[in-house]
């Protein structure tokens, strides 16, 4: 359970900066396909969705390394977001 939470928990940071990256403007979102970009960026939010629930599933079906995992996941998530937000690429 507390796996779970912890996953749940790294889940909505992800979200958080996914969503901001996507609402900063940066050039870099350009060379992303258009569809991934489109409609606010519900398709890569969809994708952050599904990673979410298939390492919660994974985690609270007997695979309690996917924490780690998703841990790492996420560290690289938010250090990629803290570098585009902060305008250092």
């Amino acid at each position: 359970m507390v796996v779970l939470v912890f996953i749940f928990i790294l889940g909505i940071g992800n979200f958080a900066v996914h969503k901001a990256v996507l609402e900063s403007g940066h050039p870099m979102l350009d060379a992303l396909p258009a569809f991934y970009r489109s409609r606010g960026g519900r398709v890569s939010l969809g994708f952050e969705f599904f990673l979410l629930v298939a390492a919660m599933l994974l985690a609270g079906n007997g695979w309690p390394g996917m924490a780690f995992a998703y841990a790492i996941y996420s560290l690289l998530n938010f250090a990629t977001a803290w570098l585009v937000l902060s305008g250092r690429i």
